[in-house]
């Protein structure tokens, strides 16, 4: 079959939440089918990568974002009643590419990761008939159309108002009520809408209750490569044999995850530090924030920025804390931790999406005297530690396979059925 796939971000290397997850979404659909690629790389650098995506793809063209100019197009985008998300993301280079394959191309199916990709096909003028209200009574069978919105983003949006200034707090809390307008739109208007956890698909149902065709695929897990048991180079972490180390990851340039970081350092580690006086905690990941790198003037914090390989830093912890207070979806990073067979303390958002047992699978803990409570506990007591590390690892093992996880993608872009024809109430094309 043939496959045109949109990311809004290049799927490679998949070192992040959201590459991650489309790079093995192509990974696993190139083994039998021509995969078309179109995405975007909001840091310039990562253009050069294109060539690690051909191996894969029949046909690869990445379009660098100019992040300055995306942001005055969203803000501009304030004065009309679209998404500001949509704005962002939208570069008409890539529009004109995509024009041009659709006229020469007959795919069997359109593949768009995160909402803002379906901009480009509201603009498609070969999709025009498509999304006219007079073609809902008998929609063509091809190209499927399938959205992975992977999370919620609206909901994200939302999320946002509750840690910010009244300034941006109005700014999200529009965004949030135009994103999920839009996500209900396209919901209306592909064939198939996918989210990363059956949470993502209630809670759709909750805000949307006449909303179709969902389904919940999971991410998966490298079990080889983030194994207790892979070679890698070793890292030293600690000054003194018996000091305590606590690790988070991710990229440290995402407001979720400076927000977390900043919480555990000021609200919770000093409470941490009192039992443990030397502990350490290593912030690991690329382009740390101003506000990030502020927080290595905290005793104990180490600041590593961009790092080769992440798993060493997993393999040095005695466990990883994941303090996130907005998250939604999967964490990625309690999954690698996981599959390393290191203990996790982390929120209720943090853990909702993987579907684990609480106490079982991980410490789960949302004020700051109970997260440093339960990191305190298990420092001090290394049999719950390694219990922990134990039953958590083998939860990965048996529940995120990328293979199985994936086949579910292909059953979707398989399928001839299609959705149910929207109401003539609904309304479908762009909100712009």
């Amino acid at each position: 079959m043939k496959i045109l796939y949109l990311a809004h971000r290049i799927p490679y290397p998949p070192n992040k939440g959201d590459k991650i997850r489309t790079f093995n979404e192509i990974k696993h659909l190139s083994a039998g089918n021509e995969i078309h690629l179109l995405a975007l790389a909001d840091n310039p650098d990562d253009i050069k990568f294109q060539a690690d995506l051909r191996p894969y793809c029949e046909q690869v063209r990445i379009f660098a974002l100019n992040t300055t100019l995306a942001r005055l197009k969203s803000l501009t985008a304030l004065a009309g009643s679209g998404p500001l998300s949509a704005a962002y993301f939208y570069v008409p280079k890539l529009q004109k590419t995509l024009d041009q394959w659709l006229e020469t191309h007959e795919y069997d199916a359109i593949i768009c990761f995160s909402s803002p990709m379906a901009e480009y096909l509201f603009h498609a003028p070969a999709l025009n008939t498509r999304f006219s209200p007079g073609m809902s009574q008998n929609p063509p069978t091809r190209p499927v159309l399938i959205m992975d919105f992977c999370d919620l983003d609206s909901q994200k949006w939302h999320q946002y108002t509750k840690q910010s200034r009244l300034a941006l707090r109005m700014i999200y809390k529009t965004e949030s009520r135009r994103l999920l307008a839009y996500e209900k739109q396209i919901n209306q208007a592909f064939d198939h809408s996918v989210f990363v956890s059956q949470i993502e698909v209630d809670l759709f149902k909750q805000l949307y209750p006449d909303a179709a065709n969902l389904t919940a695929i999971q991410n998966g897990v490298d079990t080889a490569y983030f194994s207790p048991a892979a070679a890698f180079p070793p890292v030293s972490l600690r000054d003194t044999e018996n000091q305590k180390v606590l690790v988070f990851t991710g990229a440290m340039d995402y407001y979720a995850n400076v927000d977390g970081v900043t919480w555990f350092c000021q609200e919770i580690f000093p409470s941490v530090k009192e039992t443990f006086p030397d502990a350490l905690f290593y912030i690991v990941g690329s382009n740390p924030a101003s506000g990030v790198r502020e927080l290595a003037r905290i005793p104990g914090v180490r600041i590593t920025g961009f790092v080769d390989d992440i798993r060493p830093y997993y393999h040095g912890a005695d466990l990883c804390v994941i303090p996130l207070r907005i998250a939604a979806g999967v964490q990625n990073k309690i999954l690698e931790a996981m599959a390393m067979a290191r203990p996790v303390v982390t929120t209720a958002n943090a853990f909702k999406g993987i579907a684990g047992k609480p106490g079982t699978h991980a410490l789960v803990e949302d004020t700051p005297s109970g997260f440093a409570h339960a990191v305190i506990r298990l420092l001090e007591d290394d049999t719950h530690r390694l219990a922990l590390a134990r039953t958590a690892h083998a939860f990965i093992l048996d529940t995120f396979n990328w293979k199985t996880n994936m086949a579910q993608l292909e059953n979707l872009v398989c399928t001839h059925q299609q959705a149910p024809p929207p109401s003539p109430s609904q309304t479908t094309g762009s909100l712009q």
